[in-house]
């Protein structure tokens, strides 16, 4: 059974996640990319920080529509590609007081490092579903800093209702990507391997 997380959360139950937990999450959250990275390291945005604070940042460019009372609703919200995000992410994690980061694909090292050290885990979505994963914001409460970042690019506040992702990332330096990648590196030697030691084809042939 999916672990619930309601947000806001605490670090210390952020630390009682482990890698490969299966969660789902309600409340709210705030979405953000490569151009929200850059402008929150660039200087300290306070609403940003309402938004964020022991809540998760959700890297995604949503496809959106106003409803027939003008109404913003998400129509597709499939997670992006994290690791775009690995040059700010620590920074950010550190400022925001971020509490988990949702995406696909995992990051690296320094995400890690600061996760552990402030108390923070990555979550990773699930890719090509993003019309399902839409179903899961239930309400869109605000978008911040729509008209100079666009709508794949501006923050928005989103209230989703069993949210489902894994944690691949946690708050005690393990990483479920950097093991897959140690794995498949290892699987990568042992087939070279074979390959140096095998006999040549006219050999084989014979």
């Amino acid at each position: 059974m999916p672990k619930k997380i309601e947000l806001p959360i605490t670090e210390s139950a952020i630390r009682e996640l482990r890698i490969g937990d299966e969660v789902e999450i309600s409340g709210l959250m705030v979405t953000g990319r490569d151009a929200a990275h850059k402008h929150l390291v660039k200087t300290f945005d306070e609403t940003f920080h309402e938004l964020a604070k022991d809540r998760f940042l959700y890297h995604c460019g949503p496809v959106v529509q106003r409803d027939g009372s003008g109404e913003w609703r998400f129509v597709a919200a499939g997670p992006t590609t994290s690791i775009r995000e690995e040059p700010y992410e620590a920074e950010v994690i550190e400022r925001y007081g971020i509490r988990g980061v949702i995406g696909k694909g995992g990051m690296g090292k320094r995400t890690l490092d600061a996760m552990q050290k402030y108390g923070c885990v990555y979550l990773h979505a699930i890719g090509g579903l993003a019309v399902v994963l839409a179903q899961c914001v239930v309400k869109v409460h605000g978008v911040h800093m729509l008209d100079p970042l666009g709508v794949p690019e501006a923050m928005w506040s989103i209230e989703v209702k069993d949210f489902p992702a894994v944690v691949t990332m946690d708050a005690h330096g393990g990483s479920l990507h950097e093991t897959i990648f140690a794995s498949s590196r290892e699987a990568a030697l042992r087939l070279m391997e074979k390959g140096i030691e095998a006999p040549p084809r006219s050999a084989a042939a014979k």
